[in-house]
């Protein structure tokens, strides 16, 4: 499993380099990003980019929902998008409910926020077998998708918050072990 890396490292601050050619590094890392993904618990990770495990590369994993095949998309490019902005909606399978529409991310793991997102959006990206592919999604999957490639463009999800004149919020555990949301003064 490979550590991720968190906020203020410079790797989640740069432009991911394109993914030249899918050779056994290339894919040793995504092996490594699927075991690090499945092994987030608190909380539990729906999205891994590369930059998040230290490698400036353009790659992504989604894994939605508890059950999804993991997604490998390498060197991905949204084609288009819907005007249609909508805050996260997580499927009612999501393993992290008390979070409701607030967005979080593995590298900033008690900070969470409002992100409006296209609601839908299609995408093209090389899988781990080198083939192409051209998908449309909507809801949950297209906002993780927004959101790792914000990743390999160097944006962390609060930067969309800020721009969008949203809230932050910091989580922490209560005495119950439950998840509790305070405001961040911004």
């Amino acid at each position: 499993m490979l550590k991720i890396v968190t906020a203020p490292n410079s790797v989640l601050s740069q432009k991911a380099q394109p993914v030249k050619k899918i050779d056994k590094n290339v894919l040793d890392l995504v092996e490594e990003m699927k075991a690090t993904l499945l092994g987030t618990k608190d909380p539990v990770g729906v999205g891994l980019a590369a930059p998040q495990v230290g490698h400036s590369l353009r790659i992504f994993l989604a894994k939605p929902t508890p059950k999804s095949e993991i997604m490998v998309c390498v060197n991905p490019k949204i084609l288009s998008r819907s005007e249609e902005l909508k805050p996260l909606k997580r499927p009612k399978n999501s393993s992290n409910k008390r979070a409701g529409t607030l967005e979080g991310c593995l590298s900033l793991p008690t900070i969470w926020g409002t992100v409006l997102r296209s609601s839908s959006l299609t995408f093209s990206y090389t899988d781990g077998q080198d083939k192409t592919h051209k998908r449309s999604c909507k809801d949950f999957l297209a906002t993780i998708v927004q959101h790792e490639i914000d990743h390999l463009d160097g944006v962390l999800f609060p930067k969309r918050v800020l721009e969008q004149k949203g809230k932050l919020y910091k989580s922490r555990k209560n005495e119950k072990g439950e998840e509790e949301f305070e405001e961040i003064e911004i």
